[in-house]
């Protein structure tokens, strides 16, 4: 029996016993720091994907997968929908475009705090051509005044006929029960897609080097340009039970480098140390956390670099 069939089996093994199993792709998108990727990982309840002050932290799509109920629900945490002004940019907003046009739903998530200001209002007029059900998702609802909140629900649902509205706070959690119940019951029939125990379809060399770059711009991200990138290099299982990790982190000019290592090396170390803890705790191993810092000019027009982080190269 091939591993894909095992786990078909296990699967089926799991939840024959509980009835009829319901599984769906549900797509998160909205504008740049709405929380999408909080909410992500408060409703897997693990975290899945990286969350830091900077816009435009998620480039490509992460998977975060929850059970709920009878009902397997993979979340896709899309890049934030911006105006494009470089090739990097062209292809996250092309890519939370594709997630959202391929998901059996949709749910919009607006900053409650910045309403329709800014991008919202772009993005609810690219859902009109969007045929799949669609949800409002209004976050952050413990910082806004609830006739503001229902002012907001009506205003966005004038442009998008929504089918439901929720208003959460994607940090405390409040409201996202709601939304787990509603999508157990609207998501299609049909087998799961992943084994009951799997949170993320990200391979952990992968999520190793975006938790690293989640610290590299929690401790840099008012100096560090956005288009930093870090890539695992090496993945060694040791006898002693402990891996060694080598990671790069390539930025495009000397003076970056400079602001990445920090005077006499305080802020790589720093930086290593946060991501060494964290994968530590994530793997349930002692790490070994090697980092270097790489420049290399123009990497944002390399494809080899946007295939690395699983995006399309825009022509």
């Amino acid at each position: 029996m091939s591993e894909t069939d095992a786990n078909a089996a296990a699967i089926d093994a799991t939840v024959a016993d509980k009835g009829p199993t319901r599984s769906g792709f549900v797509a998160l998108i909205g504008a740049t720091n709405a929380g999408k990727s909080t909410l992500v990982n408060k409703l897997v309840g693990a975290k899945v994907s990286i969350v830091s002050h900077k816009v435009q932290t998620t480039r490509a799509i992460v998977r975060g997968i929850a059970i709920h109920n009878n009902a397997q629900i993979v979340f896709m945490d899309t890049p934030g929908i911006f105006k494009p002004r470089r090739r990097l940019d062209r292809a996250m907003v092309t890519t939370a475009w594709g997630g959202a046009k391929d998901a059996d739903a949709i749910m919009m998530l607006i900053d409650s705090e910045r309403g329709l200001k800014g991008d919202a209002e772009t993005i609810l007029e690219g859902l009109k051509h969007v045929e799949q059900p669609k949800m409002l998702v209004l976050n952050k609802i413990d910082q806004v005044e609830r006739e503001d909140l229902l002012n907001l629900a009506t205003a966005a649902n004038e442009f998008v006929d929504f089918e439901r509205t929720f208003m959460i706070s994607a940090l405390t959690g409040s409201g996202c029960d709601d939304v787990l119940d509603y999508l157990a019951m609207k998501l299609p029939e049909g087998p799961w897609y992943y084994p009951e125990d799997q949170i993320s379809d990200l391979p952990m060399r992968q999520l190793a080097a975006e938790i690293t770059r989640e610290k590299l711009f929690l401790r840099l991200h008012q100096e560090l340009p956005y288009s930093s990138h870090v890539e695992t290099e090496k993945w060694e299982e040791r006898k002693d039970g402990s891996v060694r990790i080598e990671q790069v982190i390539y930025v495009e000019r000397d003076s970056q480098k400079k602001i990445a290592l920090g005077k006499n090396g305080d802020a790589i170390k720093a930086i290593s140390m946060a991501s060494r803890k964290e994968l530590s705790e994530i793997l349930e191993q002692p790490v070994h956390l090697f980092l270097f810092v790489k420049v290399r000019e123009n990497w944002g027009d390399d494809p080899e670099r946007f295939r690395e982080m699983g995006l399309e190269f825009p022509k």
